[in-house]
């Protein structure tokens, strides 16, 4: 169809051509034929001789196509004709202007026969115009030859047909079956090594590849049926037992709940535990160095030949080396004690105590420390009571809980020892204080590794871990700890061990609270003004000391920022010596408070603190402190410190005002 719309179109053009080409060639060829007729008759015109014309007109006759001819005179009138046989007839009677026309199946030509201007006559000829022969005559031509062209193609075409189109309908025809019967094991044929050649190996390679893994997946299929079928009988089977199961089952979710639950728990407590970890070393560093700081100034001052000491002074400050040396070996001991029950490497020799000796040795200990605090105490009387404990840890234990009571008392308070009779034979040992106080979040950390009481953390010496000293050697004797508190009113620590002998019930006892005075210092107002706030009064006597050997200081001290901040609003100190952990309101917000008041913002501010991790030294110069004094404090760094701040509190010109 392609080659024959092609040929159509090519010998339609070239007929048109043809035809075109005809009728301007055949028009050209007459008015040469008339111009010539009309020169070679002019003679004869001239001379009137129609004999002459009609041997002219009779050359015509060499012409086929030339169907008739005439001569006509200068008046229109025949002069000489010529016709083929039947033609004669159709001749006009009067010529026609200059021209060619068709008319019909003939060409006609007039041709005027012009000679020195003057028209003679004029020729006419009519020719044979057989246009539609020559369009059969061309069409004829074209039939042949696109029959010869058409039967070259159909040859071409077969052969094509064999290389390309076979293959293509051989692929179609495969890939129906395939996907008609789902059989993967046909393949094309293949005829040529081509492109088509290449196209039937891929989609041969292609059933291959689909053949395989439909082989694999069959396998696996059968594979999975029989592990299905094997699953069903073991499922029937397992039916049988599925009441048990299910209860199994359950047991065993709650106890996986439990166990996450306990995970979590204890991933929460060791967080915790780091945390705490992490604030003890910052806590050990500095209630380590508090005590260090009292024996290494208090030493120093002794041998230092600049600071001339009286004997009396001299036992003053050994005591108060000894007070700091006991302190820290306390310290030291707790932190012993811990290690060792963490490890488990705590042996303890479980035997019968009566509680009346261990409490009455504790007694003895406790009520000095209680009575410089204005604490009544309460012990009860001997009831015959005896528990099974390791003695030593007993007393330990009673000792840490009665110094925390004493401790963490509010002044003139009262501390109250009771004991009754427990569950399923045990006794218990109370030990309760009129102090601030515990909230329920506080109660909840307080036997936390490392963990302070709570608020109360910072206001008094000691590493936070005794209550976890205690309760572990409570526990390594078999007994229980655990406290009872209410913010604001007081707390009840109480212990629970195994009894060695009759429970008898005690009564308890009701306390009364005494009130204590608080001392009023003075100052002299002829010296430079110098203000301590300090909390601990090893190192406040210290500091005291230091001065002492200053003539141009005097100083003021208070015990907690509260105090130490209406006192630096009314003397007005040159320098202040600040601690950072104080009771109630810390040294840090005590500098905040001292800039925010126009009357203080002005008065250097020296910290003079235990806190000596780098980063603590970082935070306080960070927050507006003049300088950063460490305990143990070193002597001549803390008068240097002294005498650049007063430097910079009295420039030239100014006073400070000694009013007091």
């Amino acid at each position: 169809m392609t080659t024959f719309a092609a040929l159509l179109i090519a010998f339609l053009g070239s007929v048109a051509i043809h035809l075109w080409v005809f009728q301007r060639n055949l028009m050209a060829d007459m008015r040469t034929q008339s111009e010539l007729l009309g020169s070679m008759t002019a003679p004869a015109l001239v001379f009137d001789d129609p004999r002459l014309a009609s041997d002219n007109l009779r050359l015509l006759q060499f012409r086929s196509q030339i169907r008739a001819g005439a001569i006509y005179n200068e008046r229109g009138s025949l002069f000489a004709t010529y016709a083929v046989p039947g033609e004669i007839s159709r001749l006009p009677t009067f010529p026609e202007a200059d021209g060619v026309r068709v008319d019909g199946r003939n060409l006609v030509v007039f041709k005027r026969i012009v000679k020195d201007g003057a028209i003679l006559g004029t020729v006419y000829l009519r020719v044979d115009y057989d246009l539609w022969g020559n369009i059969l005559d061309d069409v004829s031509i074209a039939v042949v030859v696109s029959a010869i062209a058409m039967a070259i193609a159909f040859f071409m075409i077969a052969r094509l047909e064999q290389v390309v189109t076979r293959p293509i309908f051989a692929i179609a025809s495969v890939a129906r079956e395939v996907v008609e019967q789902r059989d993967y094991s046909r393949r094309a044929e293949k005829i040529s090594n081509d492109e088509v050649g290449l196209l039937v190996e891929s989609f041969n390679g292609m059933l291959a590849e689909i053949e395989r893994r439909t082989a694999d997946l069959e396998a696996s299929s059968r594979e999975i049926a029989r592990e299905a079928e094997e699953r069903q009988r073991a499922q029937q089977e397992v039916m049988h037992l599925n009441a048990d199961l299910e209860k199994r089952v359950g047991e065993r979710t709650a106890e996986l709940e439990r166990s996450n639950r306990e995970l979590a728990l204890a991933t929460a407590a060791a967080e915790n535990a780091n945390r705490a970890k992490s604030e003890f070393l910052s806590s050990m560093s500095h209630e380590l160095r508090t005590p260090l700081n009292a024996i290494l100034g208090f030493s120093k001052i002794m041998v230092t030949d600049s600071m001339p000491t009286t004997q009396e002074q001299k036992k003053e400050y050994a005591r108060h080396i000894l007070k700091a040396g006991n302190h820290l070996l306390t310290l030291i001991n707790e932190i012993l004690d811990l290690a060792k029950v963490e490890s488990g490497a705590m042996a303890l020799s479980l035997e019968p105590v009566f509680l009346a000796e261990v409490m009455q040795e504790c007694q003895t200990l406790i009520e000095p420390l209680a009575h410089q605090r204005n604490l009544q105490t309460l012990f009860p009387k001997d009831a015959g009571l005896c528990v099974l404990a390791d003695r030593t840890r007993l007393k330990q234990a009673l000792l840490n809980l009665l110094s925390n009571a004493v401790k963490y008392n509010r002044a003139s308070g009262a501390l109250a020892v009771d004991w009754e009779a427990g569950t399923a034979g045990r006794i218990r040992i109370s030990v309760r204080d009129t102090g601030m106080g515990l909230n329920p979040a506080q109660v909840q950390a307080l036997f936390q590794p490392f963990n302070r009481l709570g608020q109360e953390a910072g206001k008094e010496e000691g590493t936070g871990i005794g209550l976890v000293v205690t309760k572990r050697l409570v526990e390594l004797m078999g007994g229980a700890i655990g406290v009872s508190s209410t913010f604001g009113i007081g707390s009840v620590f109480w212990i629970e061990l195994r009894a060695a002998g009759p429970i008898p019930a005690m009564p308890a006892k009701d306390l009364e609270l005494v009130p204590i005075q608080a001392p009023v210092l003075q100052h002299d107002a002829s010296k430079h003004t110098l203000l301590y706030v300090e909390d601990n009064p090893a190192n406040l006597q210290l500091v005291e000391e230091i001065i002492r050997f200053r003539s141009d200081l005097r100083m003021l001290s208070a015990p907690d920022a509260h105090l130490g901040i209406e006192l630096a609003r009314a003397h007005q100190p040159e320098v202040i010596l600040m601690d950072i952990n104080l009771p109630g309101l810390s040294g840090v917000d005590a500098l905040k408070i001292l800039r925010s008041v126009p009357e203080t913002a002005h008065i250097p501010v020296i910290a003079v603190t235990a806190n000596a991790m780098p980063r603590d030294v970082s935070a306080g110069l960070h927050s507006g402190f003049f300088r950063y004094i460490t305990k143990p404090i070193n002597i001549d760094e803390l008068n240097a410190a002294i005498d650049s701040a007063l430097g910079q509190a009295h420039p030239p010109g100014d006073a400070p005002d000694p009013a007091l």
